[in-house]
């Protein structure tokens, strides 16, 4: 069962994944501003949420308990900080995917409080099966189709 909190790609209308995080004080540095690497945690773990939202599990992928032993990494990121987070402020992580290719998901992110836009992010994501690239299985890119903008092969 999905928690409310959660919205599904498929079930938002938009195409987007949101996730609600809480900032506390280990993610803040000496200024009690969030430190910088700590969106990067921030991002990571809507992605993972997105996925078992829509039924994968990183373990289960990872043990290959359905083809290949897959992983994910990430190829390439585009970062931009606009604006600071601090302790107690409750952020949501919005995740839409934006391109997919055989192996690959290009994702956008984007960390708000409320309305207001602190980080985006577009990130690369790569599957991998004994350090080479491997083919997304096709249920993978076919949910994740669903709110990803179309893409010309």
């Amino acid at each position: 069962m999905v928690p409310k909190f959660l919205r599904t790609i498929a079930g938002s209308g938009n195409g987007r994944h949101t996730f609600p995080i809480r900032v506390y004080f280990e993610d803040t540095d000496f200024t009690g501003l969030v430190y910088h690497a700590n969106f990067l945690r921030f991002i990571e773990r809507a992605r993972t949420e997105m996925l078992r939202e829509l039924g994968f599990h990183q373990g289960a992928i990872h043990a290959g308990e359905s083809g290949d032993a897959l992983f994910f990494v990430v190829a390439r990121m585009q970062l931009e900080f606009l604006k600071p987070a601090r302790m107690d402020d409750l952020l949501t992580v919005e995740t839409r995917p934006l391109k997919i290719t055989a192996a690959t998901i290009e994702l956008e992110q984007i960390v708000r409080r409320a309305t207001e836009i602190l980080f985006t992010a577009k990130v690369l994501i790569a599957a991998l099966a004994d350090g080479k690239p491997r083919r997304l299985p096709r249920e993978i890119r076919e949910k994740l189709a669903l709110g990803a903008a179309p893409h010309k092969s």
